[in-house]
């Protein structure tokens, strides 16, 4: 397969798994916290990489692993716990909708710290996304019984971390292998993931069927949605650039939405609105 054709192959099934993963996180918090939701994906990330990847690491030179420890944090670590937090109050398909941000993010540090080149039209896509996101969050936040959208705050956060993490990526680590990036990240996090874990109650409900549900949809997330996805992200951003491997979030919130049917979610007319705003937004700033 060529490499244009090849990107747009790893942009599609990106879009099914990380699509995927908001209602793998809503199932893992029904019989887990959203501290052990994060400290569990990443643990069984962890374990499947260093499986399959341990041999990868001796490809990190030394002064590449300052940078491997920074992409871990912003492009793991982070997320991992602000999302699982966020859907405690929010319904999963509006925090997919919410990460469509991560383009715009991507462009605007990248403009301001990464030294990329931008047109006029990107910025506009900018702005206009923001008016999307305003009126998704202020429209949910009066109009939603039971949810709290200032939760969202935190999956703003966790795109801004994102749009770090893939410039990073870009800038410092285009010389090495995505399987190594990907096992490095997590051979760094295995540890302060175990030790998170080992301060909740999760030993105490391990006997608990639903905890046992709740921890098999995490193992999903973790090795499919964290390990695997993260090995073909990395490898998109390098065979392509950081706007467009982030524009996968584009197809993201339409496979998101479509869980949140079957789970009985449903967007009011106006976030309906907000949501396309906001693709809008996202398409002319990543547009060329």
């Amino acid at each position: 397969m060529e490499a244009k054709q090849l990107k747009w192959f790893y942009l599609l099934l990106l879009s099914l798994i990380w699509g995927s993963s908001f209602i793998l996180i809503k199932r893992g918090l029904v019989g887990l916290t959203a501290v052990q939701v994060g400290s569990i994906r990443i643990i069984f990330a962890g374990l499947f990489l260093l499986i399959v990847g341990f041999s990868s690491l001796k490809k990190i030179s030394a002064h590449q692993w300052k940078f491997v420890a920074l992409t871990s944090f912003f492009g793991t670590f982070i997320p991992a716990f602000f999302f699982a937090i966020a859907e405690t109050q929010v319904d999963s398909s509006i925090v997919a909708i919410l990460n469509s941000l991560t383009p715009l993010n991507t462009l605007v540090l990248g403009i301001i710290f990464f030294g990329i080149q931008f047109q006029k039209r990107q910025v506009l896509g900018v702005f206009i996304g923001l008016i999307g996101c305003l009126l998704l969050v202020l429209n949910g936040s009066s109009g939603s019984s039971g949810q709290n959208y200032y939760y969202l705050i935190l999956v703003v956060i966790a795109t801004l971390c994102y749009a770090i993490n893939v410039n990073l990526i870009k800038k410092y680590l285009s010389d090495l292998n995505s399987l190594s990036i990907t096992t490095g990240n997590f051979a760094v996090l295995f540890l302060p993931a175990l030790i998170i874990l080992s301060t909740t109650d999760f030993t105490r409900k391990i006997h608990l069927e639903t905890t046992h549900y709740s921890v098999l949809f995490v193992m999903i997330l973790g090795v499919l949605g964290t390990g695997i996805a993260n090995v073909l992200f990395f490898k998109l951003i390098q065979m392509s650039s950081p706007v467009f491997a982030t524009s996968v979030t584009y197809l993201i919130p339409i496979v998101a939405f479509f869980w949140g049917l079957l789970d009985n979610e449903m967007l009011t007319p106006i976030q309906f609105f907000g949501a396309f705003i906001i693709l809008i937004g996202v398409y002319l700033s990543a547009k060329k």
